[in-house]
């Protein structure tokens, strides 16, 4: 059996033992950064995109504001949950941004004879009279917002020409199918009314 002389040993010692990796510092920085940049130009590019879709839409008529003395009427319904957004009516994907309707928000709904009244805190408040409240249904997908079947309250109505879908979540969403009775009693009932007097 060979012995090998000290020196050998030491060098052979030397060989086997890996020396720790040193972290190269200059190169994950310059990665982080190369990220933070993406990220802020796929966010600028959402941003343009969204300012680009509002000016294509400027041509959508002013939102009405509520009528004087709506708050003293008898509420038919109340709620108290989510705006999502709103679509151009059977377009679930086509975001309507003009106005301030792309912005989704806490939302109260105040539904009487007159029409609907919209109140989000923090963003547009807005009134859809009753002459141009057209259908209420649930659904589960609005503008990329999907959520279990009957999830949201969509609410159909026309801004000047344009039919618009905006969809509301409640805080309770059983509250939906009461909703969706009575915006489309209150609709039948106006649209009855219209008919008789032009008819006479």
């Amino acid at each position: 059996m060979t012995t090998l002389s000290p020196t050998h040993q030491l060098y052979r010692l030397a060989a086997e033992q890996k020396s720790a990796e040193v972290t190269d510092w200059s190169a994950r920085i310059s990665w982080v950064i190369g990220l933070i940049v993406l990220i802020a130009f796929v966010y600028w590019l959402m941003r343009q995109g969204w300012k680009w879709r509002g000016s294509l839409q400027s041509g959508l008529s002013d939102l009405a504001a509520t009528p004087d003395g709506f708050a003293d009427g008898d509420k038919l319904l109340t709620l108290t949950g989510r705006y999502h957004a709103s679509t151009t009516a059977g377009q679930w994907l086509d975001r309507i941004v003009a106005h301030g309707l792309g912005t989704r928000s806490r939302v109260e709904l105040t539904l009487t004879e007159q029409g609907l009244d919209v109140v989000r805190p923090g963003a547009t408040d807005f009134f859809v009279p009753a002459a141009d409240l057209r259908e209420a249904r649930t659904d589960k997908a609005l503008a990329g917002k999907v959520l279990p079947e009957g999830g949201l309250l969509v609410i159909t109505w026309a801004l000047g020409d344009q039919l618009i879908d905006s969809g509301f979540r409640s805080d309770h969403s059983a509250e939906h199918a009461a909703w969706v009775e009575a915006v489309n009693g209150l609709t039948t009932t106006h649209l009855t009314s219209t008919t008789e007097g032009t008819a006479r």
